[in-house]
């Protein structure tokens, strides 16, 4: 893959925004692909606005997306679409809570991960391999939640 491919989760903090990035991030880089991570905390305690960006590709130099070309945004919260729409390029892909079955989540807290799973239909990695990079970040009684809101996502 020559060309850099960027991500943007954005949300609110205590949603998980950075939880994503983080099982995005590893599972690219033992991929092979050379990986950058830039995070923006901002008023992160329950309610601030956070984001995450991921670049990756063959090299990859710098680890903030320019404005305007995240191929791919991941908002948690509605009120976090049009304040993060800029970053999006044109023709890029946007999944927000509006775009999934938030409604069938058995725990409303895992709904990053049905994100996750929805971005996940993006790129071509078996489902396997992206539990188990989920089952490292997460402890294993949220296992099964989480294995059900990201295959939800993914379907």
């Amino acid at each position: 893959m020559e060309k850099v491919i960027n991500v943007t989760a954005a949300g609110l903090g205590g949603q998980g925004v950075l939880k994503i990035t983080d099982i995005l991030a590893e599972m690219l880089f033992e991929a092979g692909y050379d990986v950058k991570k830039s995070e923006v905390h901002g008023m992160s305690q329950r309610g601030g606005s956070v984001s995450s960006e991921v670049r990756f590709g063959k090299q990859v130099f710098s680890p903030m997306v320019p404005e305007g070309e995240s191929d791919y945004l991941v908002v948690l919260d509605e009120t976090q679409v049009e304040v993060n729409r800029y970053k999006l390029r044109d023709g890029g892909v946007l999944i927000a809570p509006a775009d999934v079955p938030v409604d069938q989540l058995a725990n409303k807290k895992a709904l990053n991960i049905l994100l996750l799973g929805a971005l996940s239909r993006h790129f071509d990695f078996p489902e396997e391999q992206w539990l188990a990079h989920i089952h490292r970040h997460l402890p294993a009684k949220l296992h099964a939640d989480n294995d059900a809101a990201f295959r939800l996502g993914r379907a």
